[in-house]
């Protein structure tokens, strides 16, 4: 093919394709235009996850009528003027691309009214074309509607979730900015429903309540510390302006690092990182290396697969961070970023070291002999011998679990210790055996509910067969997120046929009535919160149905953690579980239960020969 300049609408769309992937892109970039108006009050609405239609209103300064037509212009900006702005950008938004590349691939409305205008602007794109720009009334501020979207790129459509994970990610994105702007008042309304509203009070704590809920956000840490850094600047590509580098000693300047927030402490984490909110001069970023700066501060102090809260704002010189890294914004670049990260794993150390309550040790005796009948229906017979099988084992359906135990993948073991409060250490007819206990419990556990699961639908096919329920003495009453609520809505169903009997209690309320059998010895809020922030994250890499992904939820949620002690007729125990298992060598998620040392390898080290 000869050469040639793509033609606008094209190219319009493939930039669009860089700044908009979902429903919550859009939702980001209008919410940020907003901020940057000086808004004090944000609502989005959205129905059918944002996909169908959305809309974000403020109260604003508006756009003036002459510029409402330019606003919708690629690379049309108010916010920088020249390539030394670049260095200095102190809005969320720069680039001049949201409303161009919304108007792209949807339908778009916008009214808005500038302050000291007697009356407001109403203009219509619909694939960056534009259909009608009249006079109409309205108050100071903007609201823009977006319809259909990816309706000129139905391509698209098809790399979207459900309208509730959609929703799940717009709430997502309205929680970082009510912790990452305090003093403003976000609100979210999902499907007519009022789903999220922060106070906007400018008190972070009170955000937190609103986000995290009052039992975590009154145990959390306050984080204030500020570190001053000597650096060296070069001349630079852009610009006449000084700006920081090792390989130029021209110039010395002076970082000053402030790092505020608030932190969990360690006995309160959680199984994601989805909880780390890290914002750079209020600016909500993902950068790995923050976030593993603010989780090794607390080294040695959390247990393994466990992770803090974190709401941590970085505040640096303007000219110390490039934020002009990726179109979404999403990425920074510091001039010194070794500096910034250890500012940042100092603070979080010398508050949890100087704040964090000592919690109360204690390891709680863990259950693994066989259940009876009365119980649990979970359990699958371990104490027959080898070669033996289980009633389970025969169970036949054809779209669940089959049980195929073979015995011959792990051989019999003698447990002789455990080492790190984590691993079980044993012994095989062909060399020492390193046993991971939550992944080896977490098989344990996955095969029992399988093997439940499976035989209840046999034994009634068309009925919502489930597994075995324990009711809760005292409903417990659970305030969700935004995102654990739409990853209920999403799963209800197949919660319920595992043992969940939830109730709505009020606005993000719930009422926890019962849970499957095998959560009674835990606690049940954490554990349900805990499994819907693991629905929440998606798919797990090896199971693809939603059943199977609950049962890995509730797996991992109450299997024996790493880092907590057992006697040694527990792991005896477990371990026999485990030879029981068809696939034992794996934990649900494809994490390795079982590392082996063989004779071999030991007699080769010791120099045997």
């Amino acid at each position: 093919m000869p050469i040639q300049i793509l033609a606008s609408d094209l190219a319009d769309k493939i930039a669009a394709g860089e700044v908009i992937e979902r429903p919550a892109s859009v939702v980001k970039e209008l919410v940020e235009n907003s901020i940057d108006a000086g808004a004090k009050e944000i609502r989005v609405e959205i129905r059918g996850g944002g996909q169908r239609w959305m809309r974000v209103a403020d109260d604003g300064a508006g756009i003036p009528a002459s510029e409402v037509k330019t606003a919708f212009a690629r690379h049309a900006t108010s916010k920088i003027f020249s390539a030394d702005d670049l260095f200095r950008i102190q809005t969320l938004g720069f680039r001049g691309e949201a409303l161009p590349s919304i108007a792209a691939v949807a339908r778009v409305t916008l009214i808005t009214r500038a302050r000291g205008e007697e009356s407001g602007t109403q203009i219509k794109v619909d694939g960056g074309k534009f259909l009608d720009q009249r006079a109409a009334g309205a108050p100071a501020g903007t609201i823009v509607s977006v319809e259909d979207l990816f309706r000129h790129v139905p391509a698209r459509l098809k790399f979207l979730k459900v309208p509730a994970t959609e929703a799940g990610h717009s709430a997502d994105l309205l929680a970082a900015c009510a912790l990452g702007f305090p003093h403003l008042r976000f609100s979210l309304v999902n499907d007519d429903r009022l789903v999220f509203q922060s106070p906007g009070t400018g008190n972070l704590i009170d955000a937190m309540v609103k986000v995290f809920g009052v039992e975590i956000a009154s145990a959390m840490l306050q984080v204030q510390e500020t570190n001053v850094i000597a650096s060296e600047a070069k001349q630079s590509p852009y610009s006449n302006m000084e700006i920081a580098s090792a390989q130029n000693p021209r110039l010395a300047m002076t970082t000053e690092i402030h790092v505020s927030g608030f932190v969990s402490p360690p006995h309160l984490t959680k199984a994601t990182r989805k909880f780390i909110f890290l914002f750079v001069n209020q600016r909500w970023v993902q950068d790995r290396a923050l976030a593993h700066a603010a989780v090794q501060a607390y080294h040695t102090a959390l247990m393994v697969g466990r992770y803090p809260i974190v709401v941590l704002n970085i505040n640096v010189p303007t000219d110390a961070v490039d934020v002009n890294v990726h179109p979404t914004k999403a990425q920074v670049r510091f001039r010194d970023p070794s500096a910034i990260f250890s500012a940042v794993q100092r603070a979080v150390r010398a508050t949890i070291t100087a704040s964090a309550p000592i919690p109360a040790v204690n390891f709680p005796t863990r259950d693994f002999a066989r259940p009876n009948a009365e119980d649990s229906q979970l359990a699958i017979n371990l104490q027959r011998p080898h070669g033996v099988p289980s009633p389970a084992s025969t169970v036949q359906s054809p779209d669940t679990y089959t049980p195929t135990h073979s015995h011959t993948d792990l051989p019999m073991l003698r447990v002789l210790g455990q080492i790190f409060s984590t691993y079980i250490i044993a012994e095989g007819p062909d060399g020492i055996y390193l046993v991971d206990q939550h992944a080896a419990h977490e098989r344990v556990l996955y095969e029992q509910l399988r093997a439940e699961r499976a035989g209840a639908q046999t034994l009634a096919p068309h009925a919502s067969a489930g597994v075995a329920m324990q009711d809760l003495l005292d409903p417990a009453p659970i305030q969700l997120t935004p995102a654990q609520h739409a990853a209920l809505d999403a799963n209800k169903e197949t919660l319920a046929a595992y043992g969940f009997r939830i109730e709505p209690f009020g606005n993000q309320t719930i009422l926890l009535r019962a849970v499957p059998a095998a959560l009674k010895k835990n606690e049940p809020r954490a554990a349900l919160i805990e499994i819907l922030d693991e629905m929440e994250q998606g798919e797990e890499p090896l199971e693809k149905s939603v059943d199977a992904r609950l049962i890995t939820s509730i797996c991992k949620s109450i299997a024996v953690k790493g880092g907590m002690a057992m006697a040694l007729e527990e792991m005896r125990e477990l371990i026999r579980q485990l030879e029981q298992t068809a696939s034992p060598r794996t934990c649900p998620h494809g994490r390795p239960t079982v590392i082996q040392l063989n004779v071999g390898m030991l007699e080769k080290e010791f120099g045997r020969k």
